[in-house]
């Protein structure tokens, strides 16, 4: 991974940043530093620091090189990528993205898709709409969460995790050691023991017994032993 940008100079330049991300070691970097390079080059821009990563555009830009990028990034600095989907693989992590970078007066130049975010009207009203847009997909998905849990309760319905049926014995991790745990517990093996044994927590196996065996079931069966 390459990481040349310079975050410590106090008269510095306004910047241009190469942006490139792959998503695996399969892939290779070249091609969109190609395109960059070639871009630049017809542009007569200089770039004065290349960010490479390989990483899934899905992961949060935040725990990205991008991420440092954009929290060092100044006023007419300028962010050059291949296309915007370079910047993440989902429109709400794009918007939040130019968004912050709007916010900040950095740039943001994409060369396939052509689009020239910058310190212009236009760019000013992409970026109030790009942040509207992602606070509206916030509300929406917060509001359709309350909506869906509202009507799962007039459903009557249970909400959060299902408990377990104590009618369904055969789902528990102990159902096929339940012979052997009640042989043990004739024997007068303490439940630590029986629990280490079977490799579970003790409370597990207390749940277990206290819903599946009965002390009167242990006394009746220790009782008809032979030679009691």
């Amino acid at each position: 991974m390459n990481n040349e940008y310079n975050k410590n100079n106090s008269q510095r330049k306004n910047m241009v940043y190469g942006y490139i991300r792959v998503s695996s070691d399969k892939q290779t970097v070249e091609n969109q530093r190609f395109e960059l390079q070639r871009f630049c080059d017809t542009n007569r821009i200089e770039i004065d620091g290349w960010i490479e990563e390989t990483i899934s555009g899905t992961k949060n830009y935040k725990k990205r090189e991008l991420g440092t990028l954009l929290s060092e990034v100044d006023e007419n600095d300028l962010i050059i990528c291949t296309e915007l989907s370079r910047l993440g693989r989902n429109l709400f992590m794009i918007m939040e993205i130019l968004n912050l970078c709007m916010s900040r007066g950095c740039r943001v130049w994409t060369v396939k898709d052509g689009y020239r975010l910058g310190d212009d009207i236009q760019s000013k009203v992409l970026a109030f709409a790009f942040g509207l847009s992602a606070e509206i997909e916030r509300n929406l998905i917060s509001q359709r969460t309350i909506e869906a849990l509202a009507r799962r309760r007039h459903e009557g319905l249970t909400l959060g995790r299902p408990r377990g049926r104590l009618s369904k014995q055969e789902k528990y991790k102990l159902y096929t050691s339940h012979t052997q745990i009640v042989e043990w517990m004739r024997q007068g093996m303490p439940r630590i023991k029986i629990a280490q044994k079977l490799k579970v927590s003790r409370n597990t196996l207390s749940k277990y017994i206290d819903t599946f065996i009965n002390k009167s079931d242990l006394i009746k069966n220790h009782a008809s032993q032979p030679g009691q």
